[in-house]
């Protein structure tokens, strides 16, 4: 992987990287290039076998995503995520450890409690103010 410098040259190298096409301020598009298509289309394909598996950081990813911006922009998402994580793995030598399905939960836990709790006042459910331990 020393070719590559960092994770973000191979993955601009493959053309799976987001385009950043922007004057004055102004975003023109985010279009991504042409790039390696043997790698770009194996990379998309392995993206679309590991959203299958539901209890994956690459599903959960994918899911939140698609939500709010489709689903080929989902994939090239995830796409990009397997290829920097080959790439770290081949640089390092380690292996693969999956960061779970619960991991933007996790990441924004405060978050999610006001978001849902605001969300279900405006439903008119009373919440009763609780307290909520933190996760162990």
């Amino acid at each position: 992987m020393s070719r590559f410098p960092t994770a973000a040259h191979a993955a601009s190298w493959t053309g799976i990287c987001p385009g950043n096409n922007e004057s004055a301020g102004k975003r023109k598009s985010g279009k991504t290039r042409k790039g390696n298509r043997w790698l770009r289309a194996t990379l998309v394909e392995c993206a679309r076998g590991a959203v299958r598996a539901r209890s994956s950081y690459l599903a959960a990813q994918y899911h939140r995503i698609a939500r709010r911006r489709g689903d080929k922009k989902a994939i090239v998402a995830v796409g990009h995520s397997i290829l920097v994580a080959a790439w770290h793995i081949l640089r390092d030598g380690g292996s693969y450890r999956d960061l779970g399905p619960d991991y933007f939960d996790r990441l924004n836990r405060e978050h999610l409690i006001r978001h849902y709790t605001q969300r279900l006042a405006d439903l008119g459910v009373a919440i009763p103010p609780a307290r909520v331990p933190a996760p162990a």
